[in-house]
């Protein structure tokens, strides 16, 4: 008999296709089909498949007496309640490395985008405004790239960077000993150096508004903020306040507080470029999470150790 995964978040056909090939699925998008497998199911679910944003709770697992995994899809697992899975020793796993490609793709994508201000224009264009009437935009290339949080993803901005002949500092809790990029101290201080800040860090508790007014202040008038990690490393008020007075010159972000509700302090303002957290989906990146997740949970069941534990 194939093993019962719980699936929280929804799935494309050609995923759903993939998981189910291997495993039993039940299906518990909101919360009332949640309690209705609770109930009902929790005797026969040993997975589940979440994501970071979605996560799983520590009631929602004290129900699940079979459980025996919980993966997420994609890099982050914030949401996750990782103290009560530790203590019944089940099985955490992410999918790191499958979708980094895609979010340093997009990280350059924003911070081109806000730098050039490619959507003012492009409204501009559309409107019959000509460059005459429309104010310069700075180079991109020849500047500093400030990382916060040299991790997978954070090494694949940084070497996108390295293209357009920029210099590369980073940010981390501990210098990386097999980087030459320079490294800073605190997250001001790195701010301080760079004309770019591209946010890279995991999210959680640990990270909660990293980049606060501060930082900002210290990026200044010519300085322009990137946030691909989770929407809570960066002080929304903060940012917005930052923005309405020219603190900083202006941002791009593919995630937020509040998600899945538009920031509303942000919205209005022409500084911003603005993406609904898709930085890692492209059917690339999907497909090859979901076959992480596929090949974790056979190891798993296999008695194996699996590939992408947190």
């Amino acid at each position: 008999m194939l093993p019962t995964v719980l699936v929280l978040i929804p799935l494309q056909a050609d995923s759903y296709a993939t998981v189910s090939a291997a495993f039993k699925l039940i299906n518990a998008l909101d919360q009332t089909k949640l309690d209705y497998a609770l109930t009902h199911h929790s005797d026969e679910i040993r997975a589940v498949l979440t994501n970071g944003t979605v996560g799983l709770d520590a009631a929602s697992i004290a129900r699940l007496p079979k459980l025996e995994l919980i993966g997420a899809l994609g890099a982050g697992y914030e949401n996750i309640a990782r103290d009560a899975a530790r203590a019944r020793n089940i099985v955490v796993v992410n999918g790191a490395g499958t979708n980094d490609d895609c979010v340093a793709d997009h990280a350059f994508a924003l911070l081109l985008g806000v730098v050039r201000q490619i959507p003012a224009l492009d409204r501009a264009c559309r409107e019959g405004v000509w460059r005459d009437e429309l104010p310069f935009q700075p180079n991109f290339s020849g500047k500093k790239l400030g990382v916060i949080g040299l991790g997978n993803i954070g090494r694949k901005v940084a070497k996108r960077a390295l293209g357009f002949d920029i210099e590369v500092g980073y940010h981390n809790r501990q210098p990386n000993a097999d980087v030459n990029y320079t490294y800073f101290d605190s997250a001001t201080a790195l701010a301080q150096w760079a004309d770019y800040l591209v946010v890279a860090t995991p999210g959680g508790a640990g990270t909660k508004h990293l980049i606060d007014a501060n930082v900002l202040a210290a990026l200044g008038a010519r300085g322009y903020l990137v946030n691909v990690a989770r929407g809570s490393v960066v002080d929304t008020a903060a940012l917005a306040d930052a923005l309405e007075r020219g603190v900083i010159a202006g941002a791009g972000l593919d995630v937020y507080e509040g998600e899945p509700a538009p920031p509303a302090l942000l919205t209005g303002s022409e500084r911003v470029v603005l993406t609904p957290h898709v930085g890692g989906r492209s059917p690339e990146a999907v497909a090859a999470s979901v076959q992480m997740f596929v090949d974790n949970a056979t190891c798993h069941f296999a008695g194996m150790p699996v590939l992408t534990p947190v």
